[in-house]
């Protein structure tokens, strides 16, 4: 699994030109879902984004996290992540998990993370238009193979 995550003022995804999930303060989570990808990564990745020290203090150090400040997720799955570029101008996409699979195990990783803290999403393989404002710019890549 990989996540590319961003600390954001506020962030929402449109399908079709309807906003579909949004939130204020928190992060904005891209995943993608990688062949042979299990329970195991999608816990372990769940736990660091809710747990990532990643907003400031009052002296302007990352010392607290979502959880911390109340803050929400705004989880997007995006197969792209998974590509590789080694070679050619063409990505090569042969490392995407299954779409099925891959639709459970985001599923699961958007529950996970429901049970502590809000959590909206956009459609699952739909063609969305994600807008943030990224504060900081914070970002970060996440990624977890056992």
């Amino acid at each position: 699994m990989r996540v590319v995550i961003q600390r954001v003022d506020r962030a929402s995804v449109a399908v079709e030109g309807k906003i579909v999930g949004e939130i204020g303060e928190g992060i904005l989570v891209y995943a993608g879902i990688e062949k042979d990808d299990t329970e195991k990564e999608i816990f372990f990745i769940a736990e660091k984004i809710l747990n990532l020290r990643i907003f400031p203090d009052r002296e302007r150090k990352m010392n607290f996290s979502v959880k911390d400040i109340n803050g929400a997720i705004l989880s997007i799955s995006q197969f792209t992540l998974t590509s590789h570029i080694k070679k050619g101008r063409r990505p090569d996409f042969n490392n995407a998990e299954d779409p099925a699979k891959a639709e459970a195990l985001y599923e699961k990783f958007n529950r996970l993370m429901a049970e502590e803290i809000k959590v909206e999403t956009g459609v699952f393989a739909a063609m969305m238009k994600i807008d943030s404002v990224n504060n900081g710019p914070v970002t970060f890549i996440i990624k977890k193979k056992y």
